[in-house]
C-alpha cells in the first residue's frame, strides 16, 4: 500500500536514470518552442473521409517527433465545416494566438506582444505543382494573416525509401536487396510517375535516381497530366531492355485522381503500386519543413541507407 510519501516500504522503488556523461550521451529531445508558430498543412485535392485520414496521420507523425507541435490541417477545396479551408484555418491560429496573450495581460503576467508569423504552411506535396502551389499562396494572401510557406517535400532520401516500401508491398520489388530471396514479380524498370509538368518530371528525377539505385534497375519519371507521356516512357524503358515495368506515383494521393493512375497504367500495360499516402517519412518531412523554416532544426531527417 502507497503512503502520501511514496510507495510502501518493501516495493521497489523506480530511480531516474542518471544521464550518460561525456559525447555519447544521448540528446535531449527537442520540444516545439513557447509560442512557436502553428504547423499548418496545406492538403490539395477533393476533400474527403479518406483524405482527411491521411492528413491527420501527417500531422499525427509530425506531433509525435515534435512534442507540444501546434499541427493543424487546411484544405485546399474545403469548405469550412467538415473540412476547414487553409485561410479559415489560418484565421482561427492568428485569433487564438491573439486571445492567448489577452488572457495573460488580463491576468497580471509579465508577457510580450506576439511577434512573427502565426503559422508555417507546409504544402502536402511530394514534387512542385505550380498550378497548386499558386493556389495555396493565394489563399494564404487571402487569409491576410502572417505566414511563411515552405518549400514541397521532395526531392529526398525518405521519398525514394517510400516508394521502395510502396512498390514492395505491391509485389514489384525485393523488400531488401540484401536479404537472398526472389520476387517473381518485381519489376526490371520503374515508371515514376507525377503531376505539375517539366518541373515535377525533373524533381522527380532526383528522386528516381535514389530509388534506381536502391532498386538496381532503370527508373524514369514521366508527366502523368501530359498525354501520351507514361507510355512513351514504358516503350522507352522497354526499348532499353526492361520487361516488366511497374508504375510508381511520386504523389502522396490526394493531388491527383485514382482513376488517373489506373488509366495510366493500363496505357504503358504495367501494374501500379500505392501513392506514397501517409508513410512515416511524409510526416517527418513535413516537421522538417517547419523546423528549418523556424531554425530550430538540428537537421534534416535522414534517408536509409542503400542497401
Amino acid at each position: 500500500m502507497s503512503s502520501p510519501t511514496g510507495p510502501a516500504s518493501g516495493l521497489p522503488v523506480r530511480m531516474p536514470r542518471p544521464r550518460q556523461p561525456g559525447r555519447h550521451r544521448r540528446p535531449e529531445p527537442l520540444a516545439a518552442p513557447e509560442g512557436a508558430p502553428a504547423l499548418v498543412l496545406a492538403v490539395p485535392g477533393t476533400s474527403s473521409a479518406a483524405t482527411r485520414s491521411l492528413a491527420e496521420e501527417v500531422v499525427s507523425i509530425a506531433r509525435s517527433e515534435l512534442p507540444g507541435l501546434d499541427a493543424r490541417i487546411g484544405y485546399l477545396d474545403g469548405d469550412d465545416a467538415e473540412f476547414p479551408t487553409l485561410q479559415s484555418v489560418l484565421t482561427r491560429a492568428a485569433e487564438e494566438r491573439t486571445a492567448r496573450y489577452e488572457q495573460a495581460r488580463a491576468a497580471g503576467a509579465d508577457v510580450t506582444e506576439p511577434d512573427g508569423p502565426v503559422a508555417v504552411v507546409v504544402p502536402l506535396l511530394a514534387g512542385p505543382d505550380n498550378a497548386l502551389l499558386r493556389r495555396v499562396r493565394q489563399a494564404v494572401m487571402e487569409s491576410r494573416i502572417a505566414a511563411d510557406l515552405t518549400d514541397v517535400l521532395g526531392p529526398h532520401p525518405l521519398l525514394a525509401e517510400a516508394l521502395h516500401v510502396r512498390l514492395s508491398e505491391a509485389g514489384l520489388a525485393r523488400a531488401d536487396r540484401a536479404r537472398l530471396f526472389t520476387v517473381a514479380t518485381a519489376a526490371d524498370g520503374i515508371i515514376l510517375a507525377s503531376v505539375g509538368g517539366e518541373e515535377a518530371v525533373q524533381a522527380a528525377g532526383i528522386t528516381g535516381m535514389l530509388l534506381a539505385a536502391r532498386l538496381a534497375v532503370p527508373v524514369m519519371a514521366a508527366a502523368l497530366d501530359e498525354e501520351g507521356a507514361i507510355a512513351a516512357t514504358a516503350e522507352q524503358l522497354r526499348g532499353s531492355g526492361s520487361q516488366q515495368l511497374a508504375l510508381a506515383p511520386y504523389l502522396i494521393g490526394p493531388e491527383i485522381d485514382a482513376d488517373l493512375l489506373d488509366a495510366a497504367a493500363k496505357e504503358a500495360g504495367c501494374s501500379a503500386a500505392e501513392a506514397l499516402g501517409p508513410y512515416p517519412a511524409i510526416g517527418k518531412l513535413a516537421l522538417a519543413k517547419y523546423t528549418t523554416a523556424l531554425g530550430i532544426a538540428p537537421q534534416q531527417p535522414q534517408g536509409a541507407p542503400v542497401r
